[in-house]
């Protein structure tokens, strides 16, 4: 299996990181002008194709005139994040839009957070789109995927992690939590939130401040609030 990735941003990524084989690169005249296009040591340089091409390879409108075949995204193990000193983990439970899990895994690689973790199922995955979405920051970061949310955050929580979970009720100021150590932050799809025995597992709930007449955020806007928040707090 493989996936066709497209978009620039995305496959100039995939390049760059080399976390999986990119074994073509087709491009239009005008793409071609980019000069990482011309490949490299162990890179593959692009070959000329025509917009429609590129389209029908990658079957989106969407890819910027570059498109790529590479292999299939390689998920970390969720024990080893895990493993790592005070980590800083975002934890997506049941989010399905590939725009959020895009969005949400480039804000975690640009605020430097360890990694991403992700249900197998009822879940978005890492396809071309979240990769396009992300700006192809999935390939700088590791997400692992897992069985039960709710049991990883246990098995967080016995490492010494802390859990925090972004919701609207019962939740205490996004700002009053102590987020130096290891910290894992919740998130829950949009319209569901985050689930009973997955909100029940945190050790604490944080809400961001709304003043306007929409009741909540977009969770991947959301992220970023509380992300750069646990950031700050740990600087």
């Amino acid at each position: 299996m493989s996936d066709v990735l497209y978009g620039r941003n995305a496959v100039h990524e995939a390049l760059r990181a080399g976390l999986r084989r990119v074994r073509q690169v087709w491009a239009t005249e005008h793409a071609l002008r980019e000069p990482w296009l011309a490949g490299g040591p162990g890179l593959p340089g692009a070959e000329r194709a025509t917009g429609e091409e590129i389209e029908r390879r990658c079957g989106s409108a969407g890819h910027q005139g570059v498109c790529a075949l590479a292999d299939p995204y390689p998920y970390a193990d969720p024990v080893v994040l895990l493993g790592e000193p005070d980590p800083l983990l975002l934890v997506l439970d049941e989010i399905q839009d590939v725009q959020n899990l895009g969005a949400i895994c480039r804000t975690a690689e640009c605020a430097g957070a360890t990694g991403v973790v992700i249900p197998e199922r009822r879940s978005a995955e890492v396809t071309p789109a979240a990769c396009k979405a992300s700006a192809g920051a999935v390939e700088h970061m590791a997400i692992a995927r897992v069985r039960n949310v709710a049991d990883f955050l246990g098995d967080a929580k016995q490492r010494g992690i802390w859990c925090y979970g972004a919701a609207m009720e019962g939740a205490v100021p996004w700002t009053e939590p102590d987020y130096r150590g290891g910290v894992a932050l919740v998130l829950g799809a949009e319209g569901k939130g985050l689930r009973p025995r997955v909100a029940a597992a945190c050790d604490q709930l944080v809400a961001l401040p709304l003043h306007g007449r929409i009741d909540s955020l977009n969770v991947s806007a959301a992220a970023a609030a509380l992300v750069y928040e646990i950031v700050r707090g740990r600087a």
